[in-house]
């Protein structure tokens, strides 16, 4: 039996408190209160408005795991997956007790709270802490690395959130999930280090697979040594990258979150029970590069008017995100007028050479912002269903 398997129960798992995409310090600061005494929590540290920023550890063993998430203020998804990872360390069970005996975890839970609270990606300097790494110039950049030296970690895990463009490969193939071994050096040289991280990361793949076939993607390599990820590979500390995407109608990334929830717990316990080596570390390579195939909508051959002659098009919409009374909303927004025959929509329609136009009767552009189009007078909506 896998071991994602024995975690398929996952509503058992699910920290209930925790929904949807906007996820701030306020939300998860009660949970961590209700924390019983074998995790440690600690604000060590604050942010550039004083928000503290937390870090939870637990376990006794003397391989040391530093996992942090919300780095991107408005990537939540792997932050909700640790709050079911720290219910599913409270469970009696063998798994559960091998990883904490060999195992030491660090958990930040959102690094940039600042970003979390305003859902941006950015922190309240309009930093990109993910492009901090050299200069250090934030204080949310400097406790990530203050506790990088301090705890010494032997794996590092970048946790991360992906927009819904991903495909896995050039095929109709969402990228749920996508992973990354950074390079340490413009060479992208495959290091010992990297080779650890590739090995940790083809388990997971091999054992998600099971789950979602073909919706896993492997992330762009390309160094940057501002790259937080880059950096500590650089350091010596094999880094995973997660990157949560899209599942099909999962906006909210509930299902997605699920499958980060498996993936950590895959990676959590493969480490507690093996000595990580370069075995194996080939098969990260069988996993297709993360490619931008996918709109939210695209809307095929539909008829407009275009510099005052008819002709047939498609047109391609995406999901904007927007806080709006501390709810997200999703405004579709028309991105493309073109033939899109080598993209594929999480939902598509056909609207056989129907005229399409605004609501309000007026020629489509790019940057059209609406709730519906009209295919020949007859409202089309482009939200889509809620689960």
């Amino acid at each position: 039996m896998t071991l994602s398997s024995q975690f398929s129960a996952y509503k058992n798992h699910k920290e209930g408190q925790l929904f949807h995409r906007y996820i701030h310090n306020e939300m998860i600061e009660p949970l961590l209160k209700k924390l019983p005494n074998k995790f440690k929590v600690d604000a060590i540290g604050k942010s550039v408005l004083g928000r503290p920023i937390y870090a939870v550890q637990i376990g006794f063993g003397k391989k040391r795991i530093l996992l942090w998430s919300q780095m991107h203020g408005n990537e939540s998804t792997t932050t909700k997956a640790i709050f079911d990872v720290f219910k599913t360390l409270q469970e009696p069970n063998d798994v559960i007790e091998s990883i904490l005996i060999n195992c030491t975890l660090l958990f930040i839970p959102i690094l940039n709270p600042d970003g979390a609270h305003a859902y941006t990606r950015l922190n309240a300097n309009s930093i990109d802490l993910n492009r901090d790494a050299k200069d250090l110039s934030q204080p949310e950049s400097v406790v990530l690395r203050q506790q990088f030296d301090e705890f010494k970690p032997d794996f590092c895990f970048n946790l991360h959130g992906q927009r819904t463009i991903f495909s896995a490969g050039n095929e109709n193939n969402v990228a749920t999930l996508s992973f990354l071994s950074p390079a340490e050096d413009d060479k992208r040289s495959i290091t010992e280090t990297r080779k650890k991280a590739m090995h940790v990361i083809a388990v997971v793949n091999n054992q998600l697979q099971t789950k979602i076939p073909n919706q896993i993607g492997r992330y762009d390599d390309t160094y940057n040594e501002n790259c937080v990820g880059d950096t500590f590979q650089r350091l010596g500390a094999p880094t995973l990258l997660y990157e949560a995407g899209h599942y099909h109608n999962d906006y909210t990334r509930e299902k997605t979150r699920e499958y980060i929830f498996l993936s950590l717990m895959v990676a959590m316990h493969h480490i507690a029970q093996n000595e990580i080596n370069e075995a194996g570390f080939e098969q990260y390579f069988d996993i297709p590069v993360n490619n931008k195939c996918f709109f939210d909508i695209i809307i095929r051959n539909a008829r407009i008017i275009k510099d005052g002659k008819s002709t047939i098009t498609d047109l391609g919409f995406m999901y904007q995100e927007k806080l709006l009374d501390n709810k997200i909303h999703f405004k579709p927004i028309l991105e493309k007028i073109e033939i899109l025959d080598k993209f594929f929509g999480h939902k598509e329609f056909n609207a056989n050479n129907g005229r399409a136009s605004t609501v309000d009767l007026n020629e489509l552009t790019v940057g059209y912002e609406n709730d519906f189009v009209l295919i020949n007078n007859v409202k089309f909506s482009l939200l889509f269903s809620k689960t």
